[in-house]
């Protein structure tokens, strides 16, 4: 192929493509501003701009009445799910790789049904649930509902996470630690999970932070969280556009904390593997069995 030959998969526009793609996006740059400007004077006749509105953040009632519980609620809500999460996630995970087919069809039926369902239909109806039979007391149920919710669903997507971690591993260390006489739990435990957590680190990260997120749908069923302290907050003052920005900032700041500490933590694995030994590594460093009358080295070499 000759190098003034074009390497792109598309024809390159002329000069009279580039002029209306240029006309398109000053048309569309337009009309976003004229929207933006619309929000803006609408928002300014409503009196949301000013800075009266703002001054409710400014003294500590509204913090200790409304925002401080709702991260406390948004907070707790989010690790007990994420932790529980994780654990359910690695059971189906590990349950769906299982030698056992009777392990294997419930593992993959349980992760493929709460994987499907919305996270707010499951919130709802374990509130029900628990509601109608009284499981836990009044004051804890709009917790444990959206504890439960959101662990039965991101521990199914953390169980695919963890199945497709240690299927990506390479064969040979299992086939090698088998030939050993190890296990399958001992090889799992010893060797394919160390291995497998750095890789699926990033996309349960992920998963994090959206069960962080997910947990503000718990203002539908009762339970205080940051985004319905926030509503009350609005509601209360008048203020709704300075609440929900705020408690926009509050969230971002949330998520953004959460992925630093599990980011770090994941650099951190990942700088230990590369400076350590990798399990599982010295199975490829056991000896050679020297067999009495089976020597076929070649001496003429």
């Amino acid at each position: 192929m000759s190098s003034n030959s074009a390497t792109v998969l598309y024809d390159a526009p002329g000069p009279r493509a580039r002029n209306t793609y240029r006309l398109i996006s000053a048309a569309v740059a337009v009309v976003l501003l004229g929207i933006g400007y619309l929000v803006f004077a609408a928002l300014d006749d409503k009196g949301q701009l000013t800075s009266a509105k703002w001054n409710p953040f400014v003294e500590s009632t509204s913090w200790t009445t409304y925002l401080i519980p709702g991260i406390r609620g948004t907070l707790v809500a989010a690790a007990a799910s994420i932790v529980f999460a994780l654990i359910l996630g690695a059971i189906l995970g590990i349950g769906r790789l299982s030698d056992h087919r009777p392990i294997r069809w419930i593992a993959g039926a349980f992760v493929e049904l709460f994987r499907s369902i919305p996270v707010l239909i499951l919130m709802i109806f374990s509130y029900q649930l628990f509601a109608e039979y009284e499981v836990f007391k009044s004051k804890y149920l709009a917790l444990a509902a959206v504890i439960v919710g959101l662990t039965l669903y991101n521990g199914s997507v953390i169980a695919e996470i963890v199945r497709a971690g240690i299927k990506s591993l390479p064969k040979g260390q299992s086939e090698a630690a088998m030939a050993l006489g190890m296990r399958k739990g001992q090889i799992m435990r010893t060797i394919l999970l160390p291995q497998a957590v750095t890789a699926m680190l990033p996309a349960i990260i992920s998963q994090m932070v959206v069960a962080l997120k997910d947990s503000a749908l718990g203002y539908l069923i009762g339970y205080v969280e940051v985004v319905r302290s926030g509503q009350q907050l609005g509601a209360f003052y008048g203020n709704y556009l300075p609440a929900l920005i705020v408690v926009a900032i509050i969230m971002i700041a949330l998520n953004s904390t959460l992925t630093v500490l599990a980011t770090r933590l994941e650099k951190r694995l990942r700088s230990g593997r590369k400076g350590g030994a990798i399990p599982g590594a010295d199975i490829a460093a056991v000896p050679a069995v020297s067999v009495p009358g089976m020597d076929i080295t070649d001496k003429r070499l």
